[in-house]
Formats: structure tokens, C-alpha cells, sequence
């Protein structure tokens, strides 16, 4: 069980710490364990209570003495009717943390039904999953979430993704570009590289997709068969701090003559030297972008 402080709740609710002092005091509405030197620590159910206040009072109009008598199966049905309209993104966002910490896969795939149905896969995937993505790095570095919840919420993700991309046509237009798509050896961080892979082919270009961990002589023999117009990869955990500079020299050495795209956490630090011949791609949109050049 994860322990949050006040701090921790105002930042992933929205709800400053000193209203929640407020509502404690007055309603009861958290129940904090206090240290031995008086500080007080919240847990799992207070977080997705309050997450619960913050999306009701939101959306739902409530106010707070009316939602501090409410039962818990009265507020997850209020939450349930709320989440079958239509959200705008930070509250989508919520909602989809909420999902998450409890484990409710209907409830996700009732949130990104509507999503999709109101503004569509990319936007889904933009507005909503990489944020959402943001905020569960944060949980996962603060220890909030633990295996279990990233791997379900990733899971889910995931079959998402690769639902979407079966369901594409794979006709190419007159002038499109071949991308060669993968990732290093021991990078399992697969999510961004599947969007890629969907933003490429609903602009109707060629992806020779390599997927996760590809072993760094297995790039080159690939990039020697299929001599793509781009190559392009997301760095997230792999290549670790002590290599990838390194790594990266080498795809400047070995590729001179191959467009070379890169992002990720790794790429994306402000003391990473880049070679001129590797082009760092900032987000998602800047790949959106190049597809559509």
C-alpha cells in the first residue's frame, strides 16, 4: 500500500492541501494516519477518494456537504453515470487514474469508448494517454502504483493500439516513405513506438515495424534490406545513462546516410549531446507532423 502526504493529493487532484484540511476537519471525509511526530499520511482509498470528490464536484455539480454523506457505492455510481458523458480531457485524465488504482477495465473501456467516439483515436492517444502516461511516471517514481497497476492499465494500452493498427487499410499512396520502426535492445517500453506505428500507416506510408529490443546488429542488417527513408525509435529506459551517448555515436558512425528520428525520456534530457546527423523528435505531435509533410 503506497502512503501519500497532503502535498501528494493536492498535486493529483487539483484540490489544495489547505480545502482539504478544511473538509477533514469539518466532514470527515479522510481519515489520515498520523506520524510520530504528527505529520499526516494518506492512503490508497483516501487518494481515490478524493480523486472521486474532485471529479463530482467537477462534473458533477455536487457539492462537498453533499458528497461527504454520500456511501461509497453512491459516489461510484454518480462517478459511473459521469463517466458515460462526455469528460473534457484533465477530467478524462482523472478518471483514467481512477480506473487504474482500481483495477476496473470496464471502466476504461467505457472512458476511451467515448473518447474515441467524441474526438477520435489520435486525439484519445494525445490529449489523454500521454498525459495520463506523464502522471503514472510520477506514481510509479513516488511508489503510488505499484507492478500490478501499471502493467493492467499498460496492458489495456496496449491491446488498444494494436487493435487500431489491425484495423487499418494498408494501401500506400504515390509518394510515400518507408519507416523503420523499433527499439533497443532491452527497451520493453513498447507504447509509443505502437502510436508511431498507427500515425505512419493511417497516412498511408510503408512501416517495417521490429518492435521491442532489437539487438543493435539486427538494426543494421535491417536498415541494408529494406533501406528505409527514416529510421525511428523511442528511448525510454534503454540505452541506461552510462550508454546511450555512446549508443547514439554509433547510429551517427554506422547510419551517415539514414534519416534517424529519436525520442523519449533518454533522448530528451537537456545535457544529451546529439550527434547533427540524429534528429530529435521533442513529441508526438512533431511526428505527426513529419507524416503529414
Amino acid at each position: 500500500m503506497a502512503i501519500y502526504s497532503i502535498k501528494d493529493l493536492e498535486n493529483l487532484s487539483g484540490i489544495k492541501a489547505h480545502t482539504l484540511r478544511i473538509w477533514e476537519q469539518r466532514y470527515g471525509i479522510l481519515n489520515p494516519i498520523r506520524t510520530e511526530t504528527n505529520i499526516r499520511t494518506y492512503s490508497d482509498e483516501e487518494l481515490k477518494r478524493v480523486l472521486n470528490i474532485a471529479l463530482l464536484q467537477d462534473k458533477g455539480g455536487f457539492k462537498i456537504s453533499a458528497i461527504a454523506n454520500m456511501s461509497e457505492a453512491e459516489m461510484a455510481s454518480h462517478i459511473l453515470h459521469l463517466s458515460e458523458s462526455q469528460f473534457d480531457f484533465p477530467d478524462q485524465i482523472q478518471a483514467l487514474t481512477l480506473a487504474m488504482m482500481d483495477l476496473d477495465e470496464a471502466k476504461f473501456q467505457l472512458l476511451t469508448k467515448n473518447m474515441i467516439q467524441a474526438h477520435g483515436f489520435e486525439s484519445y492517444m494525445l490529449d489523454v494517454i500521454y498525459p495520463f502516461m506523464r502522471r503514472l511516471g510520477t506514481l510509479w517514481l513516488s511508489g503510488s502504483v505499484g507492478p500490478a497497476q501499471e502493467h493492467f492499465i499498460s496492458h489495456l494500452i496496449r491491446q488498444k493500439l494494436v487493435a487500431s493498427i489491425d484495423a487499418q487499410d494498408l494501401s500506400l499512396k504515390p509518394d510515400a516513405k518507408k519507416f523503420l520502426l523499433y527499439l533497443p535492445e532491452g527497451e520493453l517500453h513498447e507504447i509509443g513506438l505502437l502510436f508511431a506505428n498507427y500515425v505512419f500507416r493511417a497516412r498511408k506510408h510503408s512501416v517495417v515495424y521490429l518492435g521491442q529490443s532489437l539487438p543493435y546488429e539486427e538494426l543494421l542488417l535491417a536498415y541494408e534490406i529494406h533501406q528505409p527513408d527514416y529510421i525511428f525509435s523511442v528511448f525510454t529506459s534503454e540505452p541506461n545513462v552510462e550508454l546511450i551517448d555512446n549508443y547514439v555515436a554509433q547510429m551517427a558512425k554506422d547510419l551517415p546516410n539514414a534519416q534517424v528520428l529519436l525520442t523519449g525520456y533518454q533522448i530528451l534530457q537537456p545535457e544529451r549531446q546529439i550527434p547533427s546527423n540524429i534528429h530529435v523528435i521533442p513529441d508526438f505531435q512533431g511526428l505527426i507532423d513529419l507524416a503529414n509533410a
